[in-house]
């Protein structure tokens, strides 16, 4: 189709005169009429259709740490004593180290780890102090795992987020040194059975351990995705307990003290124990329950009319995800997710669902069993379960009310 002049110029924004096709690299030929009717091919210049081409310009040098794309607008939401990972915004199972939710008792403490020291005591052969550079000698050990805070749970209005819902949880790979390699190292006495975590931080964050945890799959850690802990996470070493509800993986870790008997600390007492039904509560309820939830269609984002893939991750804390169902009939029928691997044990695990829309209102909702056999149960269970208190441990399935508009809306119990 032939363009004349004016038309051209308004195509390009500028036309370059000396953009002739055989001149100057071209990105486009046009074809252009002369006022005497004489029609010839202009070349168009990358330059002059594209002003900010990348390849036009010399781009940032190398530098000493990376950065994110000044497009990519992702952000934890913080409170005074927490913030949220954006699960929403998330590929994959492992959460960036700077986007790992924090929760904190009195802040976060600056350590240096030439000061810093490990004691372990109590009921024990030789108590012994270890400074960082210690246990950087001992075997080390890596693995992939989540933690989530016990009180992972929000609800009471549509405009929620899974950041808002569940966004105390994360995943990452943890290095350090086995417990278990310490415990050997001072020679715990055959009558312990708990052990005392404390930590370096304003408020002295103690916790009561069995030791069988301790022998079982507790890590010291000291890195986590490839480099040191971050301050948030505990930097110099923090205590990590795969599968176990946050609190317990003691941050800023400075001593460990072997007992017979759990310590009854603030935190076991007048925290992290939770009134029930019938005047009973519930302590040292350690594991976490396994839970889903849909990351993607999810509030804010909208949808449109077709093929859609339903995306989310499931987790549990006594072991790995057996199945995801996921229901796109507000939970009349159910149908199984894609796994993607690895399935690992006491990680996040990926699963995908692919629906089509057909633009009329539904809830979409997820559910997850573990290899143990367990359930994940609705909310109305939970309260059938505990009482009318809603606490720690809160793991209801979560529904998505999809609108005819394509408009994603949290659906409140």
């Amino acid at each position: 189709m032939k363009k004349s002049t004016s038309q051209l110029e308004q195509l390009t924004g500028r036309l370059s005169r000396r953009a002739m096709l055989g001149g100057a690299a071209t990105a486009a030929v046009a074809l252009v009429q002369t006022a005497s009717g004489k029609t010839l091919q202009q070349g168009i210049a990358v330059s002059e259709l594209l002003p900010d081409a990348p390849t036009k310009q010399i781009g940032t040098l190398a530098g000493e740490v990376g950065t994110r794309s000044t497009f990519e607008k992702v952000v934890k939401k913080p409170s005074d004593i927490s913030s949220r990972s954006p699960l929403q915004d998330f590929y994959g199972i492992i959460t960036p180290s700077d986007l790992h939710f924090e929760r904190h008792h009195a802040g976060v403490p600056v350590i240096d780890p030439a000061k810093h020291e490990l004691l372990i005591h109590g009921l024990v052969d030789k108590p012994l102090v270890f400074t960082v550079g210690d246990l950087k000698r001992f075997p080390s050990v890596s693995r992939i795992a989540f933690l989530e805070c016990s009180g992972n749970f929000r609800s009471g209005k549509e405009t929620l987020s899974p950041q808002d819902i569940c966004g105390l949880t994360s995943q990452s790979e943890w290095t350090g040194v086995k417990l278990s390699t310490l415990f050997r190292e001072v020679g715990v006495k055959p009558n312990a059975s708990w052990f005392l975590a404390e930590g370096s931080d304003a408020a002295i964050m103690t916790r009561s351990i069995p030791v069988k945890k301790g022998w079982d799959d507790a890590i010291v850690a000291y890195a986590q995705n490839g480099e040191a802990l971050r301050p948030e996470q505990g930097y110099p070493v923090r205590l990590f307990l795969p599968g176990w509800e946050g609190n317990t993986s003691v941050k800023w870790l400075r001593r460990i003290e072997l007992s017979d008997q759990p310590f009854m600390t603030r935190e076991e007492t007048s925290k992290y124990t939770e009134p029930i039904k019938e005047g009973k509560y519930r302590q040292f309820s350690f594991d976490i329950d396994a839970r889903s939830i849909i990351t993607f269609p999810a509030y804010p984002k909208t949808v449109e009319k077709g093929w859609i893939e339903i995306r989310g991750i499931a987790w549990s804390g006594r072991g790995k995800v057996a199945r995801v169902e996921v229901s796109t009939d507000a939970g009349k029928s159910w149908q199984l997710a894609a796994l993607q691997k690895p399935i690992l044990d006491k990680a996040h695990t990926a699963f995908r669902y692919v629906w089509h829309w057909n633009g009329t209102e539904t809830e979409i909702l997820s559910r997850v069993t573990d290899e143990t056999g367990y359930v994940q149960p609705t909310l109305k269970q939970l309260i059938e379960a505990r009482g009318n208190t809603i606490g720690y441990h809160f793991n209801p399935i979560t529904a998505w009310r999809i609108k005819p508009d394509g408009t994603v809306l949290f659906k409140p119990e």
